[in-house]
């Protein structure tokens, strides 16, 4: 049989492990109790580099399609591939047979053209001076000094035939342009070209691999930020992994409308010294449009953020402030951004500020909502021109923490009612 005293004891230690348990209850309840979780970043500072990039194709800086303005058979060809050439070297000849006998034929035209003329000025001359003695009717003199005047006129047909003829048997002979390498051939010996209707093109001539442009497309919307001498970067999938530099030497006003989609052709001038940029190559180029070396640092993420809707998302949000003043050093930097960039706008991030609890002592993380003026961007950062300093932190998202209430109710058997 259990006595009191027993009875005592027995009440008392369940009476005490009560009270020590309730205080773990209530932690656990308040500590893992619902509540929003941020994901912050901070704000750093350093280089900040906006770029506008597009795609083009390198071309040689000056490129001739060299042709041909008669028919014929391709007699000789002394250039192909790859061949360096220089101006005025024969680089094709076609078979000049056709053109001689048309040459020939014009010169015994013009011949026959002045033998003619001579009979017409010598009976032009005769019927004069039988005219001033009045010796022959007047309508024959008449018809020696029209022969004469045709004969001359013949004579000018003839020579015009005969320059035609000649310059049609040189151009049997083609010759380069322009000093450079041939990029392109067309024809091979024996082919037949035909100019009837438009010159064919024998051979493609760049003038200096060494110097070559990229006719790159920029959007109308990224147009108006692309300036000459600018520095531009790309690259090309011949070589991955290596950047090339180039320069902005001309921006075309002449609109290109490819399924609604407008663009302008942006000239950039790259140097080419070992030959490896070959022309044709597809080049990703990415415009240098704005420049800051001791920027402000935001990632994008905190100028996306929203607080949720309604009146538990103002809650989080507890006093908003001004976008604070910058020191005399930000001061001067935002007025050097301000004369030059144009577009910076205002935007609201969430800052988390430090908060002291007076009846705890313990220090929280409070959200706050802050004003701030943004310049640059590079994609994944914006330039805080004011309104933030380097080390605080920003809002980039928030997750809903689930509670373990839940959990700890069901270690207790308690039963949900729903």
């Amino acid at each position: 049989m259990i006595n009191r005293r027993t009875i005592r004891w027995v009440t008392r230690g369940v009476v005490l492990a009560v009270l020590a348990g309730a205080p773990a209850v209530w932690w656990w309840k308040h500590s893992s109790a619902e509540g929003p979780q941020f994901q912050s970043a901070v704000v750093t500072r350093g280089e900040l580099v906006q770029v506008v990039t597009a795609s083009g194709q390198l071309n040689p800086v000056v490129k001739v399609e060299v042709g041909s303005q008669i028919s014929g058979n391709i007699q000789k060809l002394l250039a192909d591939f790859n061949s360096p050439v220089k101006e005025g070297q024969l680089i094709a000849k076609l078979d000049p047979a056709t053109y001689e006998a048309n040459f020939i034929q014009a010169e015994g035209n013009l011949a026959n053209a002045k033998a003619a003329l001579e009979l017409a000025q010598i009976n032009a001359e005769r019927a004069q001076a039988l005219q001033s003695n009045n010796l022959i009717a007047r309508a024959d003199y008449d018809k020696a000094t029209a022969d004469l005047h045709q004969a001359q006129a013949n004579v000018k047909i003839n020579e015009g035939a005969l320059k035609k003829a000649q310059a049609d048997l040189s151009r049997c002979a083609i010759y380069a342009p322009i000093d450079g390498m041939v990029i392109s051939r067309n024809v091979n010996a024996g082919q037949t070209v035909a100019a009837s209707l438009s010159a064919p093109t024998l051979f493609v001539i760049a003038n200096d691999l060494a110097k070559m442009q990229i006719d790159a497309d920029v959007a109308e919307a990224d147009i108006g930020l692309v300036e000459e001498g600018q520095d531009v970067s790309f690259t090309v999938d011949a070589f991955p992994g290596k950047t090339f530099e180039g320069k902005v030497t001309q921006i075309r006003n002449a609109p290109k409308a490819e399924q609604n989609v407008v663009t302008y052709d942006t000239i950039i001038t790259v140097n080419n010294p070992k030959l490896k940029l070959k022309p044709g190559m597809t080049a990703n180029v990415s415009i240098v449009v704005a420049r800051q070396d001791n920027a402000v640092k935001v990632p994008n993420a905190a100028l996306r953020f929203r607080p949720p809707a309604g009146a538990e998302g103002s809650k989080l949000l507890g006093g908003g402030r001004e976008a604070d003043g910058p020191a005399s050093s930000t001061k001067k930097r935002a007025a050097t951004i301000r004369e030059k960039d144009k577009h910076k706008t205002e935007q609201t991030v969430v800052v988390l500020a430090s908060s002291r609890n007076s009846g705890s002592g313990s220090t929280n993380r409070v959200p706050q909502a802050v004003v701030i003026k943004t310049g640059i961007n590079d994609g994944k950062y914006t330039d805080a021109i004011e309104g933030l300093k380097e080390g605080e932190e920003v809002v980039i998202g928030m997750n809903q923490a689930k509670s373990r209430l839940g959990d700890f109710d069901s270690l207790l058997g308690v039963k949900k009612k729903h």
